[in-house]
């Protein structure tokens, strides 16, 4: 019976391997592993919450689950865009915190092999904070892979669950 389970368990971490959920913020493409997310919503109404971070937008109720969001694109410090119908939240589980992601739009979910992926350039270290983790190449495209577990500091991870 075990060996059943484990089979079972190792089919969907394969199913899950090297696939992405790459989302849009302005013209740049992004992709978060496919692990983190548990379901993608539209934009929904968001209460504000005092002496949050400007990239925090508040918390929404998903079913009777309170989950805080944040805004990518202020989080990446980009010009703030008008929500629309095309703004998604994409709810992800970060060590154990369901935290919805605000983006401009969905694209697609995408197998992206380890050998399409290379080390980010070695630039400019403040400008990154480590929330790219590697980049993919995908035709003539790149998408810019995030590291989920480093947008927020585990700070900042403390005080969202305290909010909830």
């Amino acid at each position: 019976m075990q060996d059943i389970l484990d089979n079972t368990l190792e089919l969907e971490e394969d199913t899950q391997k090297d696939r992405y959920l790459t989302f849009v913020l302005g013209r740049e493409c992004y992709g978060i592993e496919i692990k983190f997310v548990t379901e993608i919503i539209g934009i929904q109404v968001i209460t504000e919450i005092p002496e949050l971070p400007e990239y925090v937008k508040g918390i929404i109720n998903l079913r009777g689950k309170i989950i805080p969001v944040i805004d990518v694109r202020t989080r990446f410090k980009k010009e703030p865009k008008e929500y629309n119908d095309r703004t998604c939240v994409i709810v992800v589980d970060i060590k154990d915190i369901s935290i919805g992601l605000i983006v401009d739009s969905v694209s697609e979910v995408l197998t992206i092999l380890e050998q399409d992926i290379v080390d980010p350039p070695q630039m400019n270290k403040v400008s990154n904070n480590g929330y790219i983790k590697k980049i993919g190449k995908v035709a003539n495209e790149v998408k810019l892979l995030l590291d989920c577990e480093k947008l927020l500091t585990e700070n900042e991870l403390e005080d969202l669950n305290e909010v909830t």
